[in-house]
């Protein structure tokens, strides 16, 4: 039997909670008793602990009460991972973490393990909205702003919110094969197919900033001209620069070079068309600047781990 803790705190997103929680419950279902996992929550300083939605819930367990081996120890996310402090469970985190099997977060209770150190020299996830800040926050770890989870030695991590479940069901695969948590992908009406490595829904290019700069112009060229053939000497024209220096100050500024911000650009744009449109996979490509399905197919493999029409398909 497995002993799987679940930690509260004020302001938690109780999905990042409930998401786990319901997966491992159902795989008892499918296991033999000794085999069961056993969930239990620990709350500090209170055991009556109010979600961010507004639900109080009660924790099984204040985190001065903890006793007894923990394999798995979860963070969820919320608003109150990021805005608040939580000088007692980071302290406590601290020493269960050296006696647990594992640990891990759920979007972004990653900044919460963070502030334990226990991110350091680990590669982590969280919810494509935040991983900037995770990453200036902590700059010691190894932030992955793609992945749906990520298992690196004992810290596992996931993205947003419904990801806490595919990171479960990881787990349950990991312990129990890959049949037993198929099962309760079947029951709880989830796919099996995400893999950890499959791209959030994060877009690529960020929002472009407002002020007139010679860089901002650019990308606010590239992002109404992507149609067209876009090359580093017409974009320095854009810019009144040299090919060589528009290259160097875009990648200080964006860091990324200019080809690769229309390259994101034009998958942003593929991937906007393909969710919201029944657009011939041929005017999709033609739309985003690719020249033809091949080479859209190309990139979204390489970027998203699937093809056009299987990235479109999620939303059908």
């Amino acid at each position: 039997m497995k002993h799987v803790a679940i930690m509260l705190y004020p302001d938690f997103l109780l999905l990042d909670m409930a998401g786990p929680v319901e997966v491992f419950s159902i795989a008892n279902r499918y296991l033999a008793p000794c085999q069961h996992y056993q969930i239990s929550t620990y709350a500090s300083p209170q055991r009556s602990v109010r979600a961010s939605s507004g639900i109080t819930v009660l924790a099984d367990h204040g985190i001065e009460d903890a006793s007894g081996a923990i394999d798995l120890l979860l963070v969820p996310g919320g608003p109150g991972a990021y805005n608040q402090q939580h000088a007692a469970l980071v302290t406590w985190l601290q020493a269960a973490a050296q006696r647990v099997q594992h640990y891990g977060s759920i979007c972004t209770g990653a900044f919460i393990l963070g502030h334990a150190g226990l991110l350091d020299d680990h590669r982590v996830t969280t919810h494509w909205h935040y991983t900037e800040r995770l990453t200036k926050a902590f700059p010691k770890a190894l932030v992955g702003t793609e992945d749906i989870y990520i298992h690196d030695r004992k810290l596992i991590s996931s993205g947003g919110v419904t990801a806490g479940i595919d990171l479960a069901l990881s787990v349950v695969a990991q312990d129990h094969g890959r049949k037993v948590a198929l099962d309760v992908a079947k029951v709880l009406l989830v796919i099996m197919r995400r893999q950890g490595d499959q791209a959030q829904f994060s877009p690529l290019v960020a929002e472009v900033a407002a002020q007139d700069s010679p860089v901002t112009r650019v990308q606010h060229f590239v992002l109404e001209n992507l149609e067209q053939p876009l090359t580093i000497e017409r974009l320095a024209e854009v810019a009144a620069m040299s090919p060589r220096h528009l290259s160097r100050v875009f990648t200080r500024d964006v860091q990324m070079t200019p080809m690769a911000f229309i390259q994101n650009a034009r998958i942003d744009r593929a991937r906007h068309l393909l969710e919201s449109t029944e657009l011939p996979l041929k005017t999709v490509a033609f739309k985003s600047g690719f020249g033809s399905v091949r080479h859209m197919r190309l990139l979204f493999s390489e970027r998203l781990g699937r093809t056009p029409a299987q990235y479109r398909e999620q939303f059908n």
